[in-house]
């Protein structure tokens, strides 16, 4: 095969009638990943890549060795304080995962900690590179320390299916336990004593639906709860106090609390609040009174209180504001903090309990990302906190509460003399088409001459926000007198619950719109001279529809486990995920209003004979969230379809959702992707 020829994919037509509409889908087959022709053709699509990139292996190369050299590979996190340890990771130079360490605690101020040497009393709970071994992929469902911290609960993946096998050692010994429970799902949590462990399970469609309770030493485990409504998940928690255990039975939009005596874990849960239609909340225990943080009347939520004996009994505490969107409440013993967005940036808000009135912690860059991070001990006086921004590093600050003083703990290294003087951040505003203005983040050197190639990233799902922050592979691109900038469209959370609800349903289409409106202002205001887009998963979706609305507007357009083939996926509530997701998009099966929207957006039904710019598309073979066969035929239908190109598809034949699990592996894999980029960004247009 040369390098012009790309594979052609066989077209079987499979006939689909909804709501009196037919549609012929010529490459359904490609859904049968146990049928040996569909495996023969994702090999032929790898190796055709492989043929159509050999020209960039030098440049592939050169990136990677970039990622790896502005990375200290020996490194370690900041310490954790939970109960009588510190707990933290190291990574070591050579080493594709992390180890799990703790060393015994005296007081709230870390322990110093030196990369490479191990500290006096050191204790290693788990070496993911032993429990790797050479296995091509691993990764970690949960790893839980019981409250005495002498019993670690831990789960493995070796396949990328997200379903895991649970285990059990004992941290005082370092024995092994012979408890041994597989296909369960990500979290749990221990009893108060550590005797009991709670597990969820999913289904069929990949749903965690079930909750299991499992005693140490017994080998049947007891079903605790059970959700019916298939548009509902489970999960499972402790709470920071270790007073309560919290399961939690959630859709995309309604959510139920029940709550049990972490001290008997034999007991029966007792609801919160039932279910109401469009009403979300969450509980935090605070000592004598229960957080609540909920949105019955609020769309941007309120932080509410209620007493330990009545927790369904809300009071008003932190009322509703249309500009600030309450995302989580952290309780403590003697204080409170409240994650907040504002004004499209995220802020930290202190509740004092005793003294004090509440505040707000100030932070100098005009674009930055804080939030908690690393909190697991109830009783402190210090507040862990993550900081970032476009220009400065992933940073752990520890917040003093008594001094209000802000204590740099960490600030990852960028080895190879970065520095952030040399780059400059920004906001700009386009103006979509209904004439809202959707905020822009950008960030490149100083010295990089307007117009330049710039990389647009976007999402748009969920009221997920991309907020500011920092990327050590970017700098490859930044280096390179590119641009890199966030369009942080509708249907995501950055601008708070309205924010997301103008881009979801059936006004979805304000997601693909403003995305549009932003390459197009970066161009007519002379920041970019042409502009590649980049998003994954439903950020995927939006850039195979941007690619259908807006083909023009882009020089390439990388999709990582696109979710292309929305309306075939939703339309099947046999699939993985796709019952819970018609909240989110709609329910094209039952609702003809909704067929026909979606019908009119989602790229594959909408690929044309237009000249599309070049693509690439990125998948895995095992991902359980958006099917390997859906860019798989998205490629297809363009290469038979559209001109322009080259349409390219690269699957992964060992992983899942997130790619290969290794950080080398991941290094090489962002590597494949800029050095795509780079070369579309520097390429002699042809426009």
């Amino acid at each position: 095969m040369s390098s012009n020829t790309p594979p052609v994919a066989k077209k079987v037509p499979t006939e689909r009638t909804h709501h009196g509409d037919t549609v012929i889908d010529e490459y359904a087959w490609l859904t049968d990943k146990e049928d040996p022709e569909t495996i023969a053709y994702l090999e032929a699509e790898n190796a055709f890549l492989k043929e159509r990139t050999a020209h960039l292996a030098d440049l592939r190369e050169q990136v990677f060795q970039e990622i790896k050299g502005r990375t200290q590979e020996t490194d370690l996190s900041v310490p954790s304080r939970k109960g009588g340890w510190w707990y933290f990771t190291r990574t070591e130079e050579g080493k594709q995962y992390a180890v799990s360490c703790r060393v015994p605690a005296d007081g709230d101020t870390p322990p110093k900690i030196t990369p490479g040497e191990r500290l006096e009393r050191e204790q290693t709970i788990l070496d993911g590179n032993e429990l790797a071994g050479d296995s091509a992929f691993f990764s970690m469902g949960t790893s839980a320390v019981s409250p005495d911290g002498t019993m670690l609960a831990y789960s493995t993946d070796f396949s990328g299916d997200e379903r895991f096998t649970l285990r059990f050692k004992n941290l005082a010994t370092g024995e092994q336990l012979p408890d041994e429970i597989a296909g369960i799902f990500y979290g749990g949590a221990w009893s108060a004593d550590g005797s009991v462990f709670f597990y969820t399970r999913v289904d069929d469609a990949w749903r965690p639906f079930q909750v299991y309770r499992h005693t140490l030493g017994t080998e049947e485990d007891v079903l605790v709860y059970e959700e019916t409504d298939e548009r509902y998940w489970v999960g499972i928690g402790l709470t920071r106090s270790e007073r309560y255990l919290v399961l939690g039975a959630g859709s995309k939009i309604t959510s139920e609390v029940r709550i049990l005596d972490a001290g008997d874990p034999t007991g029966e849960f007792e609801l919160v609040r039932p279910r109401k239609t469009g009403v979300e909340y969450g509980v935090e225990h605070a000592g004598d009174f229960f957080y609540v943080l909920h949105n019955e009347g609020a769309r941007n939520f309120e932080l509410a209180t209620a007493p330990l004996d009545d927790p369904g009994s809300w009071t008003p505490l932190i009322e509703h504001r249309d500009d600030t969107r309450l995302l989580e409440v952290d309780a403590f013993a003697g204080h409170a903090v409240v994650h907040f967005r504002r004004d499209g940036l995220t802020g930290l808000r202190v509740l004092p309990y005793e003294g004090e009135e509440a505040y707000e912690i100030d932070f100098p860059e005009p674009l930055y990302d804080v939030g908690p991070a690393g909190n697991p001990e109830f009783a402190t006086n210090r507040l862990r906190l993550a900081y970032t921004s476009m220009v400065t590093p992933a940073s752990v600050y520890d917040y003093d509460l008594a001094t209000h003083e802000l204590i740099l703990l960490k600030q990852r290294p960028v080895l190879g003399g970065y520095d952030p003087g040399d780059y400059e951040q920004f906001r700009e505003w386009a103006v979509a088409e209904d004439g809202t203005e959707i905020p822009v983040s950008i960030v490149r050197r100083k010295d990089t001459a307007s117009p330049a190639p710039t990389v647009l990233y976007g999402y748009g799902s969920y009221e997920s926000a991309i907020d500011p922050g920092f990327s050590v592979p970017r700098l490859s691109l930044l280096d390179r007198g590119f641009a890199f900038a966030v369009a942080h469209v509708r249907g995501g959370g950055e601008m708070g619950r309205r924010w997301y609800e103008e881009g979801k349903l059936t006004k979805k289409k304000n997601t693909f719109t403003d995305f549009v409106a932003a390459a197009r202002h970066l161009k007519q205001s002379g920041w970019s001279s042409k502009v590649i887009a980049r998003g994954g998963s439903a950020g995927g979706l939006l850039m195979g529809a941007v690619a259908n609305l807006a083909p023009e507007e882009f020089a390439g357009v990388v999709a990582e486990v696109p979710f292309v083939d929305a309306l075939n996926t939703i339309l099947d509530p046999s699939l993985p995920l796709t019952v819970i997701e018609w909240d989110e998009w709609g329910d094209p099966l039952h609702d003809a209003d909704v067929y026909a929207y979606m019908k009119s957006y989602t790229p594959y039904e909408n690929v044309d004979e237009r000249t599309y710019p070049p693509i690439l598309a990125i998948t895995s073979l095992n991902d359980t969230r958006v099917m390997y066969h859906e860019p798989a035929k998205w490629i297809a239908r363009l290469r038979a379809v559209a001109g322009g190109g080259p349409f390219l598809l690269k699957t992964e034949m060992g992983a899942g959702h997130g790619g290969r699990s290794g950080r080398y592996d991941a290094w090489r894999e962002e590597a494949f992707a800029l050095s795509w980029i780079i070369e579309r960004g520097t390429e002699e247009s042809t426009e």
